[in-house]
C-alpha cells in the first residue's frame, strides 16, 4: 500500500479524537437513530464542544481557523464507521464555507460561532420536487417586497432538513433571467409560512434526517440575502469543487472499510471445510478491489492537495465524484457477494454500507451529469456554465 503524505502529526492527532467521539458517542447509538429516523441532537453539542464542528472557520467566528484536511480526516472517519446518519459535512463543510465566502459581517458573526457549538444546525435547499440536478430549473421564487422577500414554493431530499434551524435556498429573484435570476436566502427555522413536511423513508442513511420544506408566503428580511442578488448560481458553482471532492473522500473511506470487513469475515468464514479467503475467486476479487480502490485514493489525495492551493477545477473534481462513488458501489455489491447470506442481513455493516451507497451516484449532480460536466471541458457539446 502506498503511504499517504497528505497528514501531518497534528491531522493524525485530530483522527484520534474522531475515532474516540465516533466510537463512543456515535456507533453505539446509531442502530436507534436508524430506527427513529434522525440522530439525537445532543450529539451536535458533543461535536461542538470537541471541535468537531466547522473546525474550518476562522477563531473569530468560533472555528479553529485550521485546514481543509481536518475535514478530510473527520469525513474518511464518519464513512469508516459508516455513520451516515450524521449531516455534519454538510453543516461544515458546505453550509458554513458558503456564510463565510459571501456573507455579511452580521451574518457570520450571527451563525457561524453557534453553528461551531452545534446549537444551530445548518441545510442547504436546492433540489425541487421537479428540479435536481438541473439547478438551473428551480421553481421556487423570491419576490421583491420593499424590505423583505416573499418566497413561495417548496424543497425536497434536504439532508438535516428536519433538525435545521438555517436554511440556505435558491430561490429565484428574477424569474426571466434563467440562472442569472438566482439568489441564495438565509431562512431561519420559525419564519412564518415555513413548515417543514415529513422525514422522508429511504432505500439507504435512514439515521439522516432527508425532509421536504415548504414556504407559503414566507417573508424573508432583505437582511438575510446572502451575498449579492442574483448571484447564487455562480456562487453555487464556484463551491461545486469541494463539494463533490467531499463525495469522492466519503466513497473511498467506504469502501476501504468495507474491503477490511470482508477480509475479516472471509478469514473467519468456513466452506467446504476452509476459509472462504483461501478460494482463488475471494483471494482474486478483493486484490482487484484493493489495487482499484488504492488507485481511487491516490487520485483523491491529488485532487485534495490541489483543492489546497486553490487549484483544484470543476471538471477533475467531476471526475473524482463520478469515479469514485461508481467504484464504492461496485466494491460494496462484490463484499456484499462475498459475506453470503449474511451479507443482505442488516445487523452486518456491510449490509447497511450497500444500500447507503448507492445515492451518492446521485446527489450531489448525478454521475450522468458529472460526465456530461467532464466532455464540456474536453470541448465536446455545447458549452456548460458548470
Amino acid at each position: 500500500m502506498i503511504a499517504r503524505e497528505l497528514f501531518r502529526e497534528e491531522h493524525e492527532l485530530y483522527r484520534q479524537t474522531t475515532r474516540r467521539f465516533l466510537e463512543q458517542e456515535v456507533v453505539p447509538h446509531h442502530d436507534r437513530w436508524e430506527d427513529q429516523g434522525y440522530v439525537d441532537r445532543e450529539v451536535w453539542l458533543k461535536a461542538g464542544a470537541l471541535g468537531l464542528l466547522c473546525p474550518t472557520m476562522p477563531e473569530e467566528f468560533g472555528g479553529s481557523g485550521v485546514d481543509r484536511l481536518y475535514s478530510v480526516v473527520l469525513m474518511e472517519e464518519i464513512a469508516r464507521v459508516n455513520a451516515t446518519g450524521l449531516g455534519f459535512g454538510l453543516h461544515s463543510d458546505i453550509v458554513a464555507p458558503y456564510l463565510l465566502h459571501y456573507g455579511s459581517a452580521e451574518q457570520k458573526q450571527h451563525y457561524l460561532p453557534a453553528m461551531a457549538r452545534g446549537e444551530i444546525i445548518g441545510a442547504i435547499a436546492m433540489t425541487e420536487p421537479s428540479a435536481g440536478s438541473d439547478l438551473q430549473g428551480i421553481h421556487t421564487t423570491a419576490i421583491d417586497a420593499g424590505d423583505h422577500f416573499v418566497v413561495n414554493g417548496s424543497k425536497t431530499f434536504i439532508t438535516n432538513g428536519w433538525h435545521a434551524d438555517l436554511v440556505i435556498t435558491v430561490v429565484k429573484t428574477m424569474p426571466s433571467a434563467g440562472a442569472k435570476g438566482t439568489s441564495l436566502l438565509l431562512i431561519e427555522q420559525g419564519m412564518q409560512g415555513f413548515e417543514k413536511g415529513r422525514r422522508l423513508k429511504k432505500v439507504g442513511m435512514k439515521a439522516q434526517d432527508t425532509a421536504e420544506l415548504f414556504f407559503d408566503q414566507v417573508k424573508v428580511p432583505k437582511t438575510q440575502l446572502l451575498g449579492a442578488l442574483n448571484q447564487g448560481f455562480a456562487y453555487l458553482m464556484e463551491e461545486l469543487p469541494w463539494e463533490r471532492l467531499q463525495i469522492a473522500i466519503s466513497a473511498v473511506s467506504s469502501a476501504q472499510a468495507a474491503i477490511d470487513w470482508t477480509l475479516a469475515y472471509t478469514t473467519q468464514r468456513k466452506a467446504f471445510g476452509k476459509a472462504v479467503s483461501e478460494f482463488q475467486n475471494t483471494r482474486f476479487t478483493l486484490a482487484a478491489l484493493q489495487t482499484e480502490v488504492q488507485v481511487a485514493q491516490v487520485f483523491v489525495d491529488r485532487c485534495t492537495s490541489l483543492l489546497l492551493t486553490q487549484q483544484l477545477d470543476t471538471a477533475t473534481a467531476s471526475m473524482a465524484k463520478y469515479w469514485c462513488s461508481d467504484l464504492q458501489c461496485k466494491v460494496l455489491d462484490a463484499c456484499v457477494q462475498l459475506h453470503g447470506g449474511y451479507g443482505y442481513m442488516w445487523e452486518y455493516p456491510v449490509a447497511r454500507a450497500w444500500a447507503d451507497a448507492r445515492v451518492q451516484r446521485i446527489y450531489g449532480g448525478t454521475n450522468e451529469i458529472m460526465k456530461e460536466v467532464i466532455a464540456r471541458s474536453m470541448g465536446l457539446g455545447a458549452k456548460a456554465a458548470s
